[in-house]
């Protein structure tokens, strides 16, 4: 397993008061981030969006933040707290508060709703909440006012932080109109040998109990031993099968006899007609081709540590700048393959290569930030981050895709096709159902997702919930076996397919190999109605949104994995018999 604890000149590297050291009565600055229900993690607003005590407008700053956490929804900014190094406070008054009755009672939802808030002290994170219900005998609800902090220091340095509250200094709001009361806090500071450097190795921890990672890794050797011996045996009897049709076929041969014209072998004047519609195949194997390319680099972040505990943002940015180096590769690829089969349009080939993605995500970005604009939610981008990432686009994305597409359409390479291709097609003989598209989609698709089922509540809990995902070793693991049984289903499917005399593969190992997204995209629903509970038009926006954009990943870069693995297959059954 990677380590979570990053090393320490990754620590120097967060944005923070410089080296992270302290002189004895320093002021060290507090933030506040963000806001919102618990159970709904994309439902986040400004900390001062309720009546706190905030600082004066002109000593209101907000922390600078990159793409990534902005991204995220965090907007730090600055607070009231007066935290000295190593001083210890018994009770300091924060504020006098005058709050409005409009303001008790959004005090009151929020407490209700369960809500909490984040703060950051010296780069670590807080959590607290609002307050408190009790339900007996009537529904009572308690504003906490008072907040402690323990901190931990080695030396000079900061090592821990928690936040607790008092409930015996909550001041109930059940009835409250409007009312003035004091918010205070209290600090304890306390010597640790802990250094600086493992300081985050606790949120690991507390993220990864050993009994439940020993579970974690027994259930996933458990799925993935079950996925590979069925993949084996799956393999064996298409290679004994496989083996006794190349017997034939030469015994056949050898006899010089007339034979029947039926099975894969003459099949050989079709299997290598190019699939219509030709661009939009190629710009989907491009799109499938660089998803591909950027897991491998995500997964070569993880074993760096790129991705320890609360380096915020560091994931998205990582998936933003990626996905914008890495766009040439899909024009290059789209490309050549829409060459080598034909292509002429190929213009129309590039810029259908750079909207298959963008496009959908593009819609869906703007339903989904107009809808977290009108909840006032941190989730809404500024305009300035917007304007960042259209630059990015502009600058960076579709220039390489086209320097990719041009390169690819000026490309030397042919087409390596072991058999002519008739000038008329064969005929497909009628097919039973379980033979059809959808059918073949469903097998195709239940095997892979059965490999990974099990990660993915671990995943769901992560993206969607407060916990951190820090077991990189065992995603690369189970990423690995995705992509090779999604390689041998989909080769097994695509011999089935020939064995009944159905050419039309090329489209057919796509969308069987892409499948496993679908069934991701199914499991979404499972999730959100039975393994969580979030609600709220906002959050099921958000889930089934971005979820739906994952999926849409997971099936293109499946889908091109899927034909990658069917063309290499056709290619060596058909270069191994004597074709007329």
């Amino acid at each position: 397993m990677a380590s979570a604890a990053a090393p320490d000149h990754q620590l120097r590297t967060l944005k923070g008061p410089g080296n992270h050291r302290y002189a004895v009565g320093e002021k060290i600055e507090m933030f506040a981030n963000k806001v919102g229900p618990y159970y709904n993690p994309s439902e986040t607003y400004q900390y001062y969006s309720f009546a706190f005590c905030p600082p004066p407008s002109d000593k209101r700053v907000f922390k600078p933040e990159d793409l990534g956490e902005v991204l995220e929804g965090d907007r730090l900014v600055t607070t009231q707290y007066n935290i000295q190094f190593r001083v210890d406070m018994p009770e300091e008054e924060l504020c006098q508060k005058d709050v409005l009755e409009e303001d008790v009672a959004k005090f009151r939802k929020a407490v209700k709703e369960d809500y909490y808030y984040q703060m950051f002290f010296d780069d670590l994170p807080i959590w607290g909440l609002f307050g408190k219900s009790e339900t007996t005998p009537d529904t009572k609800y308690y504003l906490y006012t008072h907040t402690h902090f323990d901190i931990d220091y080695n030396e000079d340095r900061v090592i821990g932080v928690n936040v607790s509250t008092d409930p015996n200094t909550a001041r109930e709001i059940t009835n409250l109109g409007r009312a003035s009361f004091p918010f205070t806090y209290s600090v304890k500071w306390n010597p640790t040998d802990v250094t600086f450097d493992h300081r985050l190795e606790k949120y690991s921890r507390y993220s990864v109990v050993p009994e439940h990672l020993e579970i974690h890794w027994f259930s996933i050797i458990n799925s993935c031993v079950t996925v590979l011996l069925l993949t084996g045996f799956l393999a064996t009897i298409l290679m004994r099968v496989l083996k006794n049709d190349f017997m034939k076929y030469t015994r056949d041969d050898e006899m010089g006899e007339e034979q029947e014209e039926s099975g894969w072998k003459y099949l050989h004047g079709d299997v290598f007609r190019f699939p219509r519609p030709l661009s939009l195949f190629c710009a989907m194997l491009g799109t499938g081709t660089q998803f591909l390319v950027i897991a491998f680099f995500i997964f070569m972040l993880a074993v760096f540590d790129v991705f320890y505990p609360y380096n915020r943002g560091a994931l998205l940015t990582a998936c933003v700048v990626l996905y914008a180096l890495t766009s040439g590769i899909a024009g290059y690829v789209a490309a050549s393959w829409y060459k080598t089969m034909g292509g002429a349009s190929w213009v129309s080939n590039i810029v259908l290569t750079c909207a298959l993605f963008m496009g959908p995500l593009l819609c869906l970005f703007s339903f989904l930030n107009t809808v977290a604009i009108a909840y006032g939610s941190t989730q809404a981008l500024p305009f300035g981050t917007i304007c960042v990432i259209l630059v990015i686009w502009a600058l960076v994305t579709f220039p390489l895709t086209v320097i990719g597409g041009i390169a690819g359409k000026n490309s030397k390479t042919e087409f390596c096709a072991t058999t002519r291709t008739t000038k008329y097609p064969r005929e497909i003989p009628p097919l039973p159902w379980y033979r059809q598209t959808l059918a073949q989609m469903g097998m195709a698709g239940f095997l892979p997702f059965s490999a990974i089922y099990i990660e993915l509540y671990y995943i769901f809990s992560s993206i969607w919930g407060h916990k951190l995902y820090v077991i990189w070793s065992i995603l690369s693991i189970v990423f690995v076996i995705l992509v090779i049984v999604t390689a041998f289903i989909t080769v097994a499917l695509t011999y089935f397919q020939l064995a009944v005399e159905d050419h039309r593969w090329w489209w057919r190992s796509f969308l069987c190999g892409g499948s496993t997204g679908l069934f991701i995209f199914a499991y979404c629903f499972y999730f959100y109605f039975e393994r969580s509970t979030m609600s709220g038009f906002m959050q099921t926006s958000f889930f089934f949104g971005y979820m739906g954009v994952v999926c849409y990943a997971f099936f293109l870069m499946l889908g091109s994995v899927g034909f990658r693995a069917s063309l290499m297959f056709i290619r060596h059954i058909y270069r191994a018999i004597k074709c007329e």
